[in-house]
C-alpha cells in the first residue's frame, strides 16, 4: 500500500482522538463519519503505514498526529478562504479559538452547508472531507477537532499559533 494520506484519513484520526480510547468498531466508525466500512478500514490501513496509528494498541499516535497537523497538514490539504457566504462555523470561528478572538461577520469561517441550527455569515471554505460537516454536526469534540485542523489550513500566524497550543494541549499527556 502507498503511504499516501487522505482527507478522510485525517478525519478518521481526529475522529478516534475525539473519541478519547473509547472502544469502537469499524462500523460505529463508518456510520458516525458517514463513510463506507470499507473507506474507514483502508483509511485505518493508511494511518498505519504512516505512523499515525498503533494497530497492535488501537490507538491514533497523538505526537505523530500533532506534528503532522502542526508542520503538514496546509501544505498536503489545502483550501483558500473564499467569498462570504453562510454555512456551519469552523477554523477560528469555533470554540476554542472564537472564544479568544474578536471576529467581525466578514472574518468568520464557514463550510457551505445548505442548512443546521449553527449558521452564521463567513467566508467559505472546502471542509477537509466532504461528509466532515455532517459529521461535525453530531459530535461537538470532533467539530472542535476539524475547526482547529482548519484554523491550521486558513489561519494567518496568530490563529496557527493558537490552534497549535490547543491541539498541544489536547494531544499531549
Amino acid at each position: 500500500m502507498q503511504p499516501r494520506l487522505k482527507p478522510q484519513d485525517v478525519l478518521l484520526a481526529l475522529k478516534l482522538v475525539a473519541r478519547r480510547n473509547s472502544d469502537w468498531t469499524q462500523l460505529q466508525l463508518a456510520s458516525s463519519l458517514h463513510m463506507s466500512v470499507s473507506e474507514i478500514n483502508h483509511s485505518l490501513k493508511r494511518l498505519v503505514v504512516c505512523s499515525l496509528f498503533n494497530a497492535r494498541e488501537h490507538r491514533v499516535v497523538c505526537a505523530n498526529l500533532l506534528e503532522f497537523l502542526v508542520s503538514g497538514l496546509r501544505y498536503v490539504f489545502p483550501t483558500q478562504l473564499g467569498l462570504l457566504g453562510k454555512g456551519m462555523p469552523t477554523a477560528y470561528s469555533v470554540r476554542p479559538l472564537a472564544e479568544r478572538l474578536r471576529l467581525g461577520e466578514e472574518d468568520g469561517v464557514v463550510w457551505a452547508v445548505p442548512h443546521g441550527d449553527n449558521q452564521i455569515f463567513g467566508r467559505v471554505i472546502e471542509p477537509l472531507y466532504e461528509s466532515a460537516p455532517q459529521a461535525a454536526a453530531e459530535d461537538p469534540v470532533l467539530h472542535e477537532y476539524l475547526a482547529l485542523a482548519d484554523a491550521l489550513r486558513v489561519g494567518r500566524a496568530r490563529e496557527r499559533a493558537m490552534a497549535r497550543e490547543e491541539l498541544t494541549k489536547r494531544l499531549t499527556p
